[in-house]
């Protein structure tokens, strides 16, 4: 949860993208020869004033930022050289890069639009930025967040949350880059080769650039990230809108974090039966009384929910709460990995990011986590590479893979994914319960785990404390799906500590 539950800028899909990913993963969605069972053309979204928002155009896109940075010089044979090669300036890539160079190392950081705006509304506990002396990059807080279980029961939580201002972020990010002297290339990475103390990277331009150390931030749709184990990941789909409106029946001092209700698919039994069995919820972010950021969400899903039932949830949920968008500002498109294995470790290439396993299994949290273990692969870094004893080559990749993922962080992403295979097994009214056992824990449990902070120890304690404020059929659900995950969890642990 990126926040919970918001996308990551890293993990955000060109509409191309989408279906590509969706077409791997359900191969109709996007056929052009798919045939109309006219049984099923009941279930088309409806026309109407409150469902045009499907066809409005994005008022606003991101323009780039006016920003005077380094650039390589592609005819200085000499300045082609660093210590490392960073692909990617999202905000996992500029946060390791200004790391990284502070300390004296050469860093280049490369990518096609270097200053490009990235695109999402991203949103954060307030805690976690103001941790990174980041609160300064927040447009807009909300002193508390509330979760709807259904009509009946509604969860307060007193924990700030905030949304990040992205203009303000990247030229922060930006700023100690240019002061740190990072170098700026603008061009994609074609192909990455290696030797045994140094590796290049061939961009697009036909520009050759060479590094001890090359670190991806793409993205998880990343070519040069290698795995060793079957990718068998969860994934979390989302439509976002920031939108004009007429009117919004949300309290503007409180985020809307989770919305589980179905009432609106009263009408639309065919809708409600699939919610029941893949639920959805609504994420909000009122900012005023006729702007809102909303955004219909699959927690997680394998295979993934099709984009095409996201929306047609988003439209009745709209309809019912009369809500009648009047212009788009900005849209999201959302597609994201969850849980699976990690990388291959070591390997030559080091990760961060949306592709480095570091995604919350559980939520999909990623942008304060990102932000606070690209410090602790930077320390790895500059260990090795700011030493006088330049530790390069295998020495190096083990280094900066361990320090990234030591064991003990490595069986606790595995507690996480057993998190999410539990989640993959409930329906919405399992979902419903456990929602509700989980936010009634003492917020040390849940925060914690939202944040992902916990100890071993006391992922151990949540669980009890989960078990004992559930209600009878969350137990069962417990008791009666959980230990196949449990199992499994248990014996990667043991593997992860021999």
């Amino acid at each position: 949860m990126e926040s919970l539950l918001r996308p990551s800028p890293f993990l955000t899909l060109s509409t191309s993208q989408l279906k590509n990913c969706y077409s791997l993963l359900n191969p109709s969605v996007f056929s052009p020869k798919q045939s109309i069972n006219p049984r099923k053309c009941r279930n088309r979204i409806k026309s109407s004033k409150f469902d045009s928002f499907l066809d409005l155009e994005p008022t606003s896109k991101p323009e780039a930022i006016d920003f005077d940075v380094s650039w390589v010089n592609p005819s200085d044979h000499r300045s082609r050289r660093f210590d490392v090669i960073i692909i990617g300036a999202g905000p996992a890539g500029l946060r390791l890069a200004e790391q990284v160079s502070q300390y004296g190392i050469q860093v280049c950081c490369v990518d096609p639009s270097p200053l490009s705006m990235w695109p999402n509304n991203y949103g954060v506990w307030v805690d976690e930025f103001e941790s990174l002396g980041l609160e300064d990059c927040l447009d807009k807080t909300w002193p508390m967040a509330c979760v709807h279980i259904d009509d009946l029961r509604t969860k307060y939580l007193d924990r700030a949350y905030g949304r990040v201002n992205r203009k303000e972020l990247k030229q922060k990010l930006l700023s100690g880059c240019v002061m740190n002297e990072v170098k700026f290339h603008e061009a994609k990475v074609w192909k990455i080769e290696h030797e045994e103390f140094e590796s290049s990277v061939v961009c697009s331009d036909g520009v050759e650039l060479k590094a001890s150390l090359i670190v991806d931030a793409s993205g998880f749709t990343s070519p040069f990230i290698e795995y060793d184990k079957p990718r068998n990941h969860g994934y979390q789909i989302a439509h976002g809108i920031l939108a004009e409106v007429e009117d919004h029946p949300f309290d503007l001092d409180k985020m809307l974090l989770m919305d589980w209700r179905d009432s609106h698919l009263g009408n639309e039994p065919y809708l409600r039966r699939d919610n029941s069995k893949i639920p959805t919820f609504l994420y909000a972010m009122p900012f005023s009384s006729n702007l809102v950021f909303l955004e219909e969400t699959s927690l997680v899903s394998r295979p993934t929910l099709s984009y095409r039932d996201i929306k047609r949830r988003m439209v009745a949920r709209l309809r019912h709460l009369g809500i009648k968008v009047k212009s788009v500002k900005e849209n999201e498109k959302c597609l994201i990995p969850m849980g699976g294995p990690l990388p291959k470790m070591p390997q030559n290439v080091m990760a961060i990011g949306g592709n480095s396993g570091i995604v919350h299994p559980s939520t999909g949290y990623m942008v304060a986590r990102t932000m606070s273990l690209t410090s602790i692969l930077a320390d790895s870094i500059v260990e090795c590479l700011g030493s006088t004893r330049m530790i390069r080559g295998s020495p190096l990749y083990h280094k900066v893979w361990n320090g990234l993922w030591p064991v003990e962080r490595r069986c606790i992403r595995e507690f996480y994914t057993f998190g999410m295979e539990t989640l993959l097994k409930l329906d919405l009214d399992g979902t419903r319960g456990f929602f509700d056992a989980f936010f009634d824990l003492d917020p040390q449990y849940w925060e914690g785990f939202l944040s992902s902070r916990l100890s071993l120890v006391e992922l151990a304690m949540l669980c009890l404390s989960l078990f004992g404020h559930a209600s009878n059929p969350s137990r069962l659900d417990i008791v009666t799906k959980c230990p196949a995950p449990l199992i499994r969890m248990m014996g990667k642990m043991a593997i992860e500590t021999i």
